[in-house]
């Protein structure tokens, strides 16, 4: 009997950690906040429109891109595989199903690029108007487009620069150092500067780079997670399903990468909310107003940000 009222006592003290972790955690911390940020934005419907409008617009461009580059022999099948983590039969599959015949510079017209450039451009404009909707501000003008175009074409670059040090490198030594250097220096470059330049400016480089390095961290998380699981199921889908059991899967990693896009802004958003603009106006001598006084996305608060109406 005393053993059992002994066993009884340590869980209902294990009961009581875990309750006042969960409240440390949830509330003191305020990661409640995070979750009805992420809840009311629809991070994974968004997602999933991210994955749709990357396949039919982003993808052609890359290939013609990728078909134009002197460095890569698969075009858009080596950035694919280089995203995803892939190696062996699953790389294969995927480079069968997106290797750019060699015709595919000459058999593209003029018209075709140009509504290629325009389908990226609406790419662009997508992303800008979930970052605006995700920091609370009003959407952009729409003589600001020419924002978008040259958004477009610096991610490309990076993402052309980002899976060709391999084949640079022609898996030198330097390879695994020289693409660490690229995807985290670049990336997290690239998402603070793109933020801040597709929003105009309107919230400041303090406020952008929380943001950027939660991109880059989710990113080599969803990578390690496209090796560990995706990869064996391109193997298997390929088998079963062919090419497009390829395609799907594929497809669910672009939803997997535009979860990490919005959620990386999100929880930059919930941060400096919480913490940075408190820690700010603490040492400014005024107390920190915290995420309660900030609104949730969508509904305003762009005093919260930057102040700045302007684009």
């Amino acid at each position: 009997m005393i053993s059992g009222q002994r066993a009884t006592a340590r869980r209902g003290i294990t009961r009581r950690a875990l309750a006042r972790a969960t409240r440390i955690v949830w509330h003191d911390l305020k990661v409640v906040d995070l979750h009805r940020s992420g809840r009311e934005f629809e991070l994974m419907g968004r997602a999933m429109g991210f994955a749709a409008l990357a396949m039919l617009t982003i993808f052609p461009l890359l290939v013609v891109v990728a078909a134009a580059g002197t460095v890569t022999h698969h075009g858009l099948a080596v950035w694919v595989v280089y995203g995803m983590g892939l190696t062996g039969p699953a790389a294969h599959a995927v480079v069968q199903v997106f290797n750019a015949p060699a015709r595919v510079l000459s058999t593209t017209s003029a018209f075709s690029l140009v509504l290629l450039a325009v389908f990226g451009v609406t790419f662009a404009g997508s992303v800008q108007a979930e970052f605006e909707r995700i920091w609370g501000l009003a959407p952009g003008r729409w003589s600001t487009m020419w924002r978008q175009v040259v958004w477009l074409a610096v991610f490309v670059g990076y993402i052309y620069v980002s899976a060709s040090v391999a084949a640079i490198t022609h898996d030198s030594p330097l390879e695994t150092a020289l693409r660490v250097m690229v995807a985290v220096a670049g990336g997290v470059a690239f998402f603070w500067w793109g933020l801040r330049f597709l929003l105009g400016g309107r919230i400041s480089y303090l406020a952008a780079l929380p943001g950027a390095l939660a991109t880059v961290a989710f990113l080599a998380g969803l990578r390690v997670f496209s090796a560990l699981v995706f990869e064996p199921l391109i193997v298997t889908n390929a088998l079963t399903y062919g090419a497009l059991g390829t395609v799907l899967i594929v497809q669910s990693w672009l939803i997997g990468v535009g979860w990490v896009v919005y959620g990386g802004q999100l929880f930059g958003r919930w941060l400096h909310d919480v913490w940075l603009q408190a820690w700010l106006e603490s040492r400014r001598g005024r107390p920190g107003r915290g995420r309660g006084a900030s609104p949730p996305p969508g509904r305003g608060g762009l005093d919260a940000v930057s102040g700045d109406r302007s684009i």
